[in-house]
């Protein structure tokens, strides 16, 4: 790309000083880095014969950072809603996963996950699920930056029959990945009740050895809490410290069921929270303790969580109920902030996912990760300039994700005027569409199996079973 200077009514640039641009500039540089951020006028006078794209009426501030989701569970999307967990997760989606996913799977699914994040600002993803080296390749076609993790558990899984294959897989993934100029490779144990010790220690010491991010769930569910005080007589966290696992740079999902004693310990070790409130109320998980977090300066980040259990991707509408859901579940108006909403999103997303030096602001140096919003639907209107905060406001609690006009990662377009320029949108939902067939058929034929279905709606609790046989003389008159 040759350099390019966009020039928009109001630049929020989301840096540490909260500067917010009137009349603003970026100068995107032909390496795809931000060379300058300043008023239009400064900026356009210092670069004469570069290009200016005039963006009227439009606001121009750093992409999106989706914290934490499950990309090929797009094509899982409403499939199974409205069910406990464990019956979603043990009688729906695993049985599906083990029957579908495979890498040509997860690279529609990553593709059709990646249509829907540029079309709503996304610019940085982080991802765990299954044959991620797949996601990797799907995502860097597509253009965005993600930081993708290997997911490892005690199971088997639908790419590996052991955890000792997947810590193998996982080892040669992020080989062929580390510097990757989009694509951050990550070790995912899938959660502390789903690994023993052994393999938390071994997840940390790859994440150490290659010093790449650690993404795991913690304390997803109040069930977690009980089970882990049962089996290990240690909470949860404290077990995880204990094994070390804090040593790699770790990002928690969920952290719904953490107390006070916990999340000094996350503080502590530098853990970054990913914090999910659509997939944790759908679920019905509950409110992660996000005032008290920021209160102790836990670096909190938001996520989506998979489709699967959204059901969409928004990054628009997951931080706007972040903040929402924080003052009612506190009584508190100014637990949550749109400045510091909107910073969960972009920069302080960023620095959990440890690519703040690279992006989430809009900064000299940085790369041009950003989006252009149209400020001009009724719904975004009027515009007040009094309070400085009024346009985190707008953004936060009034902008949608169709607002998205332009989209660009790397200084490369992604999208122009809702067009996108590296997906086939509608090859994507075709093969979506068939896929939903097959697993609609497989589903209906489970079910038909009366077993089956009770053990899917949950009614039925299965146990070992004992045959006995039994040898006895019969006399005629009883024949």
């Amino acid at each position: 790309m040759n350099p390019l200077i966009l020039h928009a009514d109001h630049v929020v640039c989301m840096t540490e000083d909260h500067q917010v641009l009137t009349n603003g500039a970026v100068l995107v540089g032909a390496g795809g880095r931000i060379e300058a951020v300043g008023e239009a006028p400064a900026v356009i006078a210092a670069n004469p014969g570069v290009p200016v794209k005039r963006l009227a009426d439009r606001l121009l501030m750093p992409g999106l950072v989706n914290a934490h989701t499950h990309m090929p569970m797009t094509l899982l999307r409403a499939m199974a809603d409205d069910l406990r967990l464990d019956v979603w997760l043990m009688g729906y989606m695993m049985p599906t996963e083990r029957e579908f996913v495979n890498p040509d799977f997860c690279r529609l699914g990553t593709q059709l996950s990646c249509a829907e994040m540029i079309r709503g600002g996304t610019t940085l993803f982080a991802d765990m699920y299954y044959f991620e080296a797949d996601i990797a390749e799907a995502t860097a076609q597509a253009g965005l930056r993600a930081v993708c993790g290997e997911s490892i558990m005690k199971f088997p899984a639908p790419d590996a029959d052991s955890y000792e294959q997947s810590l193998a897989y996982t080892r040669q993934f992020i080989q062929d990945w580390l510097g990757h100029p989009l694509i951050v490779p990550s070790v995912a144990p899938h959660a502390p009740y789903t690994c023993t010790d052994d393999i938390l220690q071994a997840c940390a010491d790859l994440a150490l050895e290659f010093d790449v991010p650690l993404q795991t769930h913690i304390l997803e569910t109040r069930q977690e809490a009980d089970d882990s005080w049962n089996e290990f007589e240690k909470k949860v966290v404290n077990r995880v410290a204990d094994l070390g696992v804090f040593r790699a740079k770790t990002i928690a999902a969920h952290c719904v069921h953490v107390d006070s004693e916990d999340i000094r310990l996350l503080h502590k070790h530098g853990v970054a929270v990913a914090h999910n409130p659509t997939s944790n109320l759908k679920l019905a998980s509950g409110i992660a303790p996000v005032k008290e977090m920021l209160e102790r300066g836990v670096r909190l980040s938001v996520g989506t969580d998979g489709a699967a259990s959204n059901n969409d991707l928004d990054m628009f509408e997951e931080m706007r109920l972040a903040a929402l859901l924080v003052k009612g579940a506190t009584f508190d108006p100014t637990a949550l902030p749109a400045r510091e909403a909107l910073a969960m999103a972009t920069r302080w997303g960023a620095e959990a996912l440890h690519l703040g030096g690279l992006t989430g602001s809009l900064e000299v140096g940085k790369r041009a990760d950003l989006i252009v919003v149209d400020r001009s639907p009724l719904h975004n209107a009027p515009h007040f300039e009094r309070d400085p905060n009024s346009v985190y406001s707008q953004v936060v609690y009034a902008t949608q994700a169709a607002d998205v006009q332009h989209v660009m990662v790397n200084g490369q377009w992604l999208m122009r005027d809702r067009t996108l320029l590296t997906l086939d949108e509608a090859a994507i939902r075709e093969q979506a569409a068939d896929y939903a067939r097959q697993i609609d058929r497989f589903l209906i034929a489970r079910e038909g199996n009366v077993l089956n279905k009770l053990v899917a709606i949950g009614g039925l609790h299965q146990e070992e079973s004992f045959e006995i046989q039994v040898k006895a003389r019969l006399d005629d008159e009883t024949l």
